[in-house]
């Protein structure tokens, strides 16, 4: 497993962090002594959310139509 000094993490935090990510974790220490392992969480792939979406609802096609004729009537000046 990669030993980096605290320096060098601090320079590298990120690409430190990508690799740790992409299973490579490795080891802060200072002055050679080990402090630190950074190794990726474990966590679950979940299921892709739909936002604004709920399960047995659907639109309409003519959901941008919907209430023409009311509108019109609104705004045309009838009521």
């Amino acid at each position: 497993m990669r030993v980096v000094n605290m320096h060098e993490a601090k320079t590298h935090l990120s690409r430190l962090v990508r690799d740790a990510e992409n299973g490579q974790p490795f080891i802060i220490a200072r002055s050679g002594t080990p402090l630190v392992k950074v190794v990726p969480l474990e966590t679950r792939d979940p299921a892709p959310r739909r936002i604004g979406f709920l399960p047995g609802i659907s639109v309409p096609d003519d959901f941008d139509r919907m209430g023409d004729e009311e509108i019109g009537n609104i705004f045309g000046g009838q009521s």
